[in-house]
């Protein structure tokens, strides 16, 4: 097993916990970045600001536990997401897109808590077609055991099958545990991880607490035991073949290709965002 802890990233008005990629690992399954964001509480006049850009080579998925963001593509889509929905969107060749806190939130103040992950693409797809799906709370399937309350984001586990579509074989789920519960971690997976929201859990003798992810041996079982009220994130899945190349938002198992989208962006070919008109320059 191994103990991933987090970097502290400020991003103006919040702060998020980054513990994807990590110095000693880059991906778990498909998941190659994993921001912990809030809990953040905004005073009127401020909000998530995240401007036009773009993306390649990957997924992106927020989940909230408590907000709205409002997101922007160049697709077309203008989709708040709210807490326990889902926005999976595919870059592929290439997609940029905005997230902002509504208007309406931003004059009165407002909370967020939530994770961003990125996921790498299989290297047939990362050429593919951008496209973006939006689930509603309600389309993301729960189970309900003693002490345990579980919602199978993405993937499938305890049972319970996700309607989510992924590129590539994906666990994604959020558990609730009560003090002392326990539940076997899933199996079927390549890599696997769990990521702890809040509380404190013990895997096979190794104290997880809040802020930390645990990358757990999938050639055995292990169960998670909550040493008191925990909420526990689950990732992971199929390993992910060959290198990965990482730079500011793009991810490509080629080098020469993550040149080429820097070149796209500076040039401004990613397309239009209906209602946006910010450009953010490469990072120097």
């Amino acid at each position: 097993m191994q103990l991933l802890k987090p970097v502290r990233k400020n991003l103006g008005d919040f702060t998020v916990q980054r513990v994807l990629p990590a110095p000693s690992r880059q991906l778990v399954g498909p998941f190659i970045f994993f921001d912990h964001m809030g809990p953040a509480q905004f005073a009127p006049g401020a909000g998530v600001n995240v401007r036009p850009h773009p993306h390649i080579g990957l997924a992106t998925v927020t989940y909230l536990f408590e907000g709205i963001i409002t997101h922007r593509d160049t697709l077309g889509y203008d989709q708040p997401i709210t807490a326990g929905a889902v926005n999976w969107m595919t870059a592929g060749k290439g997609i940029a897109h905005s997230e902002r806190t509504p208007p309406e939130m931003v004059a009165s103040g407002s909370k967020l808590h939530g994770i961003q992950a990125w996921l790498a693409l299989p290297l047939e797809k990362e050429e593919g077609e951008p496209s973006f799906v939006h689930y509603s709370a309600a389309e993301i399937p729960e189970k309900q055991l003693e002490g345990i309350a579980i919602r199978v984001i993405a993937g499938d586990a305890f049972g319970v099958r996700s309607p989510v579509a992924t590129a590539s074989p994906t666990i994604y789920a959020e558990l609730q545990l009560a003090a002392n519960s326990r539940i076997a971690a899933p199996s079927h997976y390549d890599e696997l991880a769990l990521y702890v929201v809040s509380g404190e859990i013990t895997v096979s003798d190794m104290v997880v607490t809040e802020g930390c992810m645990l990358v757990l041996d999938t050639a055995q079982e292990s169960d998670i035991l909550a040493n008191k009220t925990a909420h526990v994130m689950i990732l992971g899945g199929a390993a992910i073949e060959g290198e990965r190349h990482l730079w500011w938002n793009f991810v490509s198992s080629s080098q020469a290709r993550i040149e080429q989208a820097k070149k796209k962006w500076r040039q401004r070919e990613f397309g239009a965002i209906k209602g946006e008109n910010e450009f953010i320059p490469l990072p120097d």
